[in-house]
């Protein structure tokens, strides 16, 4: 399918001429930096990638087996294209894992990091069987908030940039005409004002703030003004002379040392939704049309509820230029139709990018899926009167919609599914991985028994210093086994949804470190779990068909033992159902293919040696951490405790002191 057969985006969904000439500033090209040169399928994989890209295909599939360098081979062709790049990821943990991989490949261009920037997320609701309300309740994180800016914020600067993202990129974000145009530059030698500066920075959403510096926010002293752009970490200082901007600095935030002495610098606004002051005004009265068009249609009270309600919030965008729930109204502020599309990231990416759709046999899927429960959501709080109709233009893209964006896409899966497969002009295989390893031998053996089982394959791959793998189907028993293997002296943690995506990273650093052995979840599979330590992978309950078990999944969970030489999976059923038959066949078929080329080329397989990054974040939700644990825990974090106090280091030690009431009140509760 070519892109000529595409529709054109609409127009308001296009970005100006001249916001588009701006981002080929001398911006640098992309530079790949790697230790290492393509082997195995790389080589051909980067080749009839490229090549296909070069004809113009519009849809290409990259079928890599786990451990094939799938990434590696996206960035060379990257490295060769040379054109901004989304890379769409299922979940936050494998966008985290693919963002530090892409940052180690181009430590000299622009890799940004674009999730939803919710650790906790109650969406705002009404159940009208309860007749009950609920407000939205959400904790933003400020430094994934920070990374989104400098995701929008790089993409309509320069042009050698890759911006890796969940599938929230295809939800509602400001206008990007807006965030380029109410941005503002500021060069040494230009002639200002310091209100004009001040009152520039207020109508962009940044907050003044003379005792506490932070992204976002700006604080004057005489002449100078500090600010800290919400995309960025040091402190921006402009020093006037008179009306004259005399000097700009970059100054280090912690320690107040100039790093960095610039002539230019573009303040882009603190926030996505940003509106011009002359749109403010006509999108208000747009918002008042329609509140009087809607009271009619309504009953006494939802009608009051919602003009008291609208009322007020356009009170709130009068004095401060926003809301609580602005983007509900987003669709007069972009001068929208009712159902026409909403602005996203992919709009401010240039006419011509590479999209790269990772485990696109998840990924489809979930961006299939997100228009219809956000509709269903809010027509409770349309109906009876807690929103205007306008808000169900708040949403995120229809899937036809985005598939406007897919005009060179490479999807990625070691299990492409049919769409991904009728689409494609060519599926590239890259069967054959760099270090020679093949895919791990595969076993069936009865249910009877196989906790028991997984207990003496978990001490054998303890004994040789490996980690394992074991998936259930229940988080119920997922917690009883965790429990189970810690009564029996063997050190286990519980991998659930409900753990933060920062804490879900640094606990499968810890299974890497050896801090424990075993880690046991439901679906693996989302968590990005390519890790060469794992020795043993145990599927329970292998032959009960279902989503957890289908083939597609029982391939993709055999392959995360694929990086470990001496590795094996076991599957307990007593059934051999179509699902295990097509997983082990197709296993058994890149097994052959592997091991001839390693004899044929005489390549012995060495397992990876990857390196364990430093410390992210502490872990702070205890759930998944057996209660027999807990004690041994506290006793090394006072350790940690004493020694933070002893060095001087007082943060540190109150974090630590709360993470041990923490633990505490968790041994009370038990």
């Amino acid at each position: 399918m070519n892109s000529s057969d595409q529709t054109s985006q609409p127009s308001s969904q296009k970005i100006s001429e001249t916001m588009r000439d701006a981002r080929y500033w001398d911006s640098p090209q992309f530079k790949l930096v790697s230790d290492f040169e393509p082997k195995g399928s790389q080589p051909q994989a980067i080749g009839e990638l490229v090549d296909g890209l070069k004809k113009g295909e519009q849809y290409q599939t990259l079928l890599g087996v786990t451990g094939s360098g799938k990434t590696y081979t996206v960035a060379n062709v990257i490295n060769q294209i040379k054109k901004p790049t989304l890379v769409i990821a299922h979940n936050k943990t494998l966008a985290a894992q693919l963002y530090n991989e892409f940052r180690e490949f181009f430590p000299e261009n622009r890799v940004e990091y674009f999730v939803s920037y919710y650790d906790y997320y109650q969406p705002e609701s009404y159940l009208p069987a309860k007749d009950q309300y609920i407000e939205k309740d959400a904790q933003i994180n400020p430094k994934i908030e920070q990374m989104r800016l400098a995701a929008t914020a790089s993409l309509m600067s320069r042009q050698d940039v890759i911006v890796v993202a969940s599938v929230s990129c295809i939800y509602g974000l400001g206008n990007p005409e807006n965030f380029q145009k109410l941005g503002f530059e500021l060069k040494v030698g230009d002639r200002v004002q310091r209100k004009e500066i001040l009152q520039k920075l207020v109508e962009i959403q940044f907050e003044r703030n003379d005792l506490e510096l932070m992204p976002g926010r700006f604080r004057v002293k005489g002449d100078t003004i500090d600010i800290i752009p919400g995309y960025f970490d040091d402190i921006i200082r402009i020093e006037l002379f008179g009306d004259e901007i005399d000097r700009i600095a970059e100054v280090d935030k912690q320690t107040g040392q100039r790093t960095e002495d610039m002539d230019y610098f573009f303040v882009y606004p603190a926030r996505h939704y940003v509106i011009p002051e002359e749109e403010q005004k006509s999108a208000i009265q747009s918002i008042l049309e329609e509140l009087e068009e809607r009271l009619p249609e309504l009953g006494l009270l939802e009608s009051h509820r919602l003009k008291q309600r609208t009322i007020y919030d356009m009170e709130m965008i009068q004095e401060t230029g926003s809301c609580k729930g602005i983007e509900n109204y987003s669709r007069h502020f972009d001068h929208r139709q009712p159902g026409e599309q909403p602005f996203c990231l992919l709009d401010y990416f240039p006419e011509d990018f590479l999209m790269v759709i990772d485990e696109s046999h998840q990924t489809i899927p979930q961006l299939h899926g997100m228009y219809n429960g956000d509709r269903s959501r809010k027509k409770s709080l349309i109906d009876y009167g807690f929103r205007l109709p306008s808000a169900y233009d708040n949403r995120p893209l229809k899937f036809d919609e985005f598939e406007k964006y897919m005009k060179n896409v490479i999807f990625v899966s070691a299990t492409p599914a049919d769409y991904e497969r009728e689409h494609s002009a060519q599926i590239v295989e890259q069967i054959i991985r760099p270090t020679g390893l093949v895919d791990p031998e595969v076993e069936i053996r009865p249910l009877e028994g196989q906790v028991r089982d997984v207990m003496q394959e978990v001490r054998k791959i303890i004994e040789r210093g490996d980690r394992a793998l074991v998936t259930t189907l229940t988080k119920k028993l997922a917690e009883e086994l965790t429990e189970y293997l810690a009564r029996n002296e063997i050190k286990a943690r519980y991998l659930h949804s409900d753990i933060k995506t920062m804490e879900r990273t640094e606990i499968i650093r810890e299974l890497r470190l050896g801090k424990f052995d075993v880690l046991v979840g439901i679906n693996l599979l989302r968590e990005g779990l390519d890790i060469p330590e794992v020795g043993f992978i145990g599927i329970l309950d292998a032959d009960k068909e279902g989503f957890l078990r289908n083939s597609k999944s029982l391939i993709q969970i055999i392959g995360r033992a694929a990086r470990n030489a001496s590795s094996k999976v076991v599957l307990y059923a007593d059934n051999m159902t179509d699902s295990i038959k097509t997983a082990v066949t197709e296993t058994e078929r890149r097994r052959s293919m592997q091991i001839a080329y390693n004899k044929e080329h005489g390549i012995v397989p060495t397992t990876i040696r990857k390196p364990i990054r430093e410390k992210v974040v502490d872990i702070t939700d205890t759930k998944h951490i057996p209660k027999t644990d807990i004690p041994n825990m506290i006793i090394e974090l006072e350790t940690e405790m004493r020694e933070a106090a002893d060095r001087l280091d007082f943060e540190r030690a109150i974090q630590v002191r709360e993470m041990i009431k923490k633990l505490e009140k968790e041994i009370k509760v038990a």
